[in-house]
C-alpha cells in the first residue's frame, strides 16, 4: 500500500530520501542540504513523499502561485524509484497533488512531461490532464 505524506519538517530522513531519489530525476542535480530542504518547505511548494513499507519510493513537488486570475498549481520534479515503477506510486502522488491543489483553491494544475516518457504521459491523461496547444520555453542562467 502506498502512503503519501507532505514533508513538513526538514529532517535527515526526508533529506536522505530525496537525495536518494534525485539522481533518478536529474543527472545534473546537486544533492540537497538540510538548509535547501528547509527553504523548500518554507515556500508555497508542497513536497510530497510516497512510502511503501516505510521506505520512500517517490516524490512530487506541487508549486502554488497566485496570478491576477487566481491561484494556480504546477507539478514539478516527479520521480518514482526505478525498482517501484509500474505499481501505482506515480498515480497516487498525482492524485494527492490534485486533491491538495483543489483544497487550496487552485483553478488548475499544470505540468510538463517529455513525449518520450510514454508511461507518465498515459498516466497524466488517464487522471484527466489534457494536452494543451502550447509551447514551453525556458530561459536558462
Amino acid at each position: 500500500m502506498v502512503r503519501i505524506a507532505p514533508v513538513l519538517v526538514a529532517d535527515d530522513a526526508a533529506l536522505s530520501a530525496l537525495n536518494r531519489l534525485l539522481p533518478q530525476l536529474s543527472t545534473t542535480a546537486t544533492p540537497l542540504t538540510i538548509d535547501d530542504l528547509a527553504d523548500i518547505i518554507a515556500t508555497d511548494t508542497a513536497l510530497l513523499l510516497a512510502h511503501v513499507d516505510d521506505v520512500a519510493v517517490g516524490t512530487l513537488s506541487l508549486i502554488f502561485y497566485r496570478t491576477p486570475s487566481g491561484v494556480r498549481a504546477r507539478i514539478e520534479d516527479v520521480v518514482v524509484d526505478e525498482a517501484t515503477r509500474g505499481h501505482g506510486v506515480g498515480r497516487e502522488l498525482t492524485r494527492a497533488a490534485i486533491d491538495l491543489a483543489r483544497s487550496r483553491g487552485a483553478r488548475s494544475v499544470d505540468l510538463t512531461s517529455r513525449p518520450s516518457r510514454v508511461a507518465a504521459n498515459e498516466l497524466y491523461r488517464s487522471e484527466g490532464f489534457e494536452l494543451r496547444d502550447s509551447a514551453s520555453y525556458r530561459f536558462a542562467f
